[in-house]
């Protein structure tokens, strides 16, 4: 059966792009609008429990998302391809990578989850754990991670959308997968280029964070900050975020 994704342009640079934990294929801001459609192929994979996959019954795991990317690869006819992974989907593409190596031209992650396990204290444990099943607790780490700054009206239609496009069995299920996973030892030493890119305001995945763990690991690594943006600089500050992305996809 075929993977249902959702595709922008049509050119030689080839990226399958991989959201967050409440996001979906189609929750990516006016970032849409501003993609280049003559220089990439872009793919944008919803996992399965989520968006025009909701009713794809599935583990809810990262390996899981792996096997679905290498997938939608082979279907697209894709040797090779680039990675753009958002938060719980930079967590993801290094599942990819260390899967099939060979495959991976380049990975960006935006904001995204270190390969370790990420470590909770017990009142954060409650707050992530109990978001499957709690609207409030959804809008307090929206809250979180923009920098207490995001306009209540945009937190607000960012959790409605989480809870009408996502099965709260499979939000529960990725987050004790990328919460858990230590892919750490497996993506040490790999040789991908690599791109971060870190909103300025987020308080949880900081420029701190990333130069622990990613650009530790990971030898030709470059981090960028992304200035007046939280955790969605897809969201929040669309322009800069493609800017930097495009380029860094193009080799320049």
């Amino acid at each position: 059966m075929a993977i249902a994704h959702r595709r922008i342009g049509t050119g030689p640079i080839r990226v399958i792009v991989l959201h967050d934990w409440f996001g979906t294929s189609a929750n990516w801001g006016s970032v849409l609008d501003y993609l280049d459609p003559e220089a990439f192929s872009y793919a944008f994979l919803d996992y399965r429990g989520y968006g025009d996959r909701r009713d794809v019954a599935g583990r809810y795991s990262l390996p899981e998302i792996a096997d679905d990317v290498l997938g939608l690869a082979d279907e697209l006819g894709w040797d090779t391809f680039s990675l753009i992974g958002h938060s719980m989907g930079g967590k993801a593409a290094q599942q990819v990578l260390v899967r099939a190596p060979e495959r991976i031209e380049k990975i960006i992650g935006i904001n995204p989850v270190p390969a370790a396990p990420y470590e909770m204290d017990d009142a954060t444990r409650a707050l992530f754990y109990g978001a499957a099943e709690n609207a409030d607790h959804r809008r307090a780490i929206l809250d979180l991670v923009t920098g207490n700054r995001a306009s209540r009206h945009w937190v607000s239609r960012m959790v409605a959308h989480s809870l009408d496009i996502s099965r709260p069995e499979a939000f529960a299920g990725y987050l004790a997968s990328w919460q858990t996973l230590d892919l750490s030892a497996a993506v040490k030493g790999n040789t991908v280029p690599v791109l971060v890119l870190v909103g300025e305001y987020d308080l949880a995945l900081t420029v701190d964070v990333m130069r622990a763990t990613w650009q530790a690991w990971y030898p030709d690594c470059r981090i960028r900050t992304i200035p007046g943006s939280g955790h969605y600089p897809p969201h929040e500050t669309p322009v800069a975020f493609t800017t930097e992305a495009e380029t860094f996809l193009r080799g320049r």
